[in-house]
């Protein structure tokens, strides 16, 4: 029987706790020997990252616990393991250290292979790829050589696989580099540098170099980017050619590039088949043979591009979103996939017959998928004309309706970044809200990726301004045509999102209260050294240099404007976060005590940037039910009343 009930009021099957359960990520899928290979992350294990193997048998761990299959590098991590020699190479949390194991040995101990640092996580490795021969391991060694946070240096090294000896560094290019990658008939090598201010997304290049008999390498020449040109992945096709996801047309395509520098798109079109290097070993394509590839069209939807024919046509999946990590091999595609009503998970797909397996194995929802949101995409206008893509999460519970003529409260979600984008897959955690009565609205603002290099830089030195308004232009539309009630608007949003609830909230706007977790707000320390090395330059094409710029760092940053707050405000901050430092929420917290402004500012002790442990996203979803309800005037059912300050 169906009952009435105020929207946000709705009973739920689905708990804080399930969504926690549920909520590992999937990363890094590869396949050996025809075997997939991938890194999953455990909440209820304090988010350590398995990494996991399917042949034709259930998927295992292939390392137990205490492993921890990730790094630092870039504070975001890079690929955490690679097939070398027989054995597996991989990174380890703890100490950041390379060990090396035979994975079909389960009684093996895994062994390090790289030095142990004068200082805690001194040495950090990324990228891991195999030496030409088999007894090196080649990757990105970062090194912390004192305590502030741009002290850092990167190497292209050689990693013994005995342990017998130091890295040899093979090349230092750029301050940023991608792992050194060997040709085919081992002769040549080839890698990604970049310099500040450039982020990955603006300019890139590729660097190809000789590789001598004793395992040097020579002096490098670039053969594609540039300053305005984002070369995001490569691969060796053969000793004399690569191919490449490069923008010089301003959509990510694939190209042929000769070791003269010759290229040839193989696909011409005003349509992106990459995405942003924010983690290093990210794969956004795979070869098939025969001129065919598996590409990732508009950096999600699994297509085929035919070279002959010039065309990318889309694979038909039960997951049509595939989420930038893709390898190939005889006809078998795997990756990371999700859908409207499925989570991602690492995939299994065979091209010639259509056949899909889903190889990671999770505990079944506690719910039917009639209490799954349905995503619809839209496209919303910003102030200025421009197109705003986004995917709207309505109230979806088969057991409640509501009273006649009563509006639901909507939420905007912002992503992170701010160069990246969300897409139209399940998400618990919007699910935990939309089955109780709370719409949610996914927006890819002006910035955002997966619509061209000008769409892009929409951004540029207008970060606090195009974000702002395009989020508060969809939230406003909703409530314009009925769907949403205009007294009751939220936004939310993590990291660089984090920095435009808060910025919102600091204007006119139509929202009624925030969501702010792990954000950026102090602009100016944030540029003066006080995040990581590798974000430290971002805000140089997001707001112009510093040194020139100053006045907008200041005007643009909530910090410098507390006063202005003009509705509650929810933090939520990871203690040991080094993307966006605590001291910046704890600061902006104490500046708006005593304010009138209702708000709470909750630490996660153990929490870096981003939620992983089970307890954290329980307690964090739970607060933030809590706060809408206080807030936007609503009684949500068994959770805990999240006590606020004013």
């Amino acid at each position: 029987m169906v009952k009435i009930a105020s929207y946000g009021a709705w009973t739920s099957p689905l708990a804080a706790r399930d969504v926690a359960r549920a909520g590992g990520s999937v990363q890094w899928v590869d396949l050996h020997d025809g075997e997939a290979w991938w890194a999953e992350s455990r909440p209820d294990e304090g988010g350590r990252v398995v990494l996991m193997r399917a042949g034709d048998g259930r998927p295992r761990p292939v390392l137990a616990a205490p492993w921890n299959t990730r790094n630092r590098v870039h504070e975001y991590g890079g690929k955490p393991f690679a097939f070398v020699g027989g054995k597996i190479a991989f990174t380890h949390w703890v100490d950041q250290r390379v060990y090396l194991v035979d994975p079909d040995d389960e009684a093996a101990t895994p062994e390090p292979i790289s030095p142990e640092p004068e200082r805690e996580h001194g040495f950090r490795y990324a990228d891991l790829t195999a030496a030409p021969g088999g007894a090196e391991v080649w990757c990105v060694r970062e090194t912390q050589f004192g305590d502030a946070p741009l002290d850092v240096r990167r190497d292209l090294i050689a990693l013994p696989l005995d342990g017998s000896g130091e890295a040899r560094v093979l090349a230092a290019s750029h301050h940023f580099m991608s792992a050194p990658k060997p040709s085919p008939d081992g002769r040549h090598v080839a890698w990604l540098g970049w310099d500040h201010p450039a982020m990955p997304w603006d300019g890139t290049e590729l660097c190809v170099a000789e590789l001598t008999e004793d395992g040097k390498v020579g002096e490098h020449r670039v053969i594609a980017g540039g300053p305005t040109e984002s070369v995001c992945q490569f691969r060796w096709e053969s000793p004399d050619s690569l191919l490449a996801l490069t923008d010089p047309q301003g959509w990510w395509n694939l190209h042929r590039i000769t070791l003269d520098g010759t290229a040839v798109n193989l696909a011409p079109r005003e349509e992106e088949l990459g995405g942003p290097l924010w983690r290093l070993g990210s794969s956004w394509f795979a070869p098939l043979g025969g001129g065919r590839h598996v590409v990732l069209r508009g950096g999600r939807t699994l297509a085929v591009l035919d070279e002959r024919s010039g065309t990318v046509t889309d694979v038909e999946t039960d997951l049509p979103v595939w989420l930038g990590q893709i390898s190939a091999d005889n006809g078998v595609v795997v990756g990371v996939a999700a859908g409207p009503r499925r989570e991602a998970a690492a995939v299994r797909l065979d091209l010639s017959t259509g056949e899909t397996t889903e190889l990671t194995v999770g505990e079944p929802l506690p719910l039917d998928e009639a209490y799954l949101p349905l995503p619809q995409e839209r496209i919303f206008t910003s102030p200025d004309g421009e197109r705003v893509p986004a995917f709207v999460y309505p109230p979806t519970n088969p057991d409640f309706a509501t009273p006649e003529g009563e509006l639901p409260p909507y939420v905007v979600h912002v992503h992170g970044g701010p160069t990246g984008d969300v897409s139209g897959t399940l998400s618990l955690d919007f699910a935990y809200f939309t089955s109780r009565g709370i719409g949610v609205v996914a927006v890819n603002y002006g910035g955002s990726t997966g619509y061209g290099r000008a769409f892009r830089e929409r951004l540029r030195g207008q970060w606090g301004v195009v974000d702002v308004q395009d989020c508060a232009a969809v939230a406003q539309a909703l409530a314009d045509e009925g769907s949403a009630d205009p007294a009751r608007l939220a936004i939310r949003g993590g990291s660089a999102g984090g920095f435009t609830v808060a910025a919102v909230l600091t204007m006119d706007s139509p929202f009624a209260c925030g969501n702010a977790m792990f954000p950026a707000l102090d602009l100016v320390s944030f540029a003066s050294g006080e995040t990581h090395d590798f974000e430290s330059r971002y805000l140089d094409g997001l707001l112009g240099p510093l040194e020139s710029n100053r006045e907008v760092y200041v005007e643009r940053s909530p910090s410098a404007r507390p006063d202005r707050l003009a509705g509650p405000i929810l933090l939520l901050q990871g203690l040991e976060d080094k993307v966006c430092p605590p001291a910046h929420t704890e600061a902006f917290a104490r500046a708006i005590a005593g304010s009138g402004i209702r708000h709470a500012y909750i630490p996660f002790a153990g929490e870096q940037h981003g939620f992983r442990r089970a307890e954290t996203i329980i307690a964090a979803l739970e607060a933030e039910l809590s706060f809408y309800g206080q807030v936007l005037e609503f009684e949500p059912v068994d959770v805990p009343v999240l006590a606020l300050e004013a």
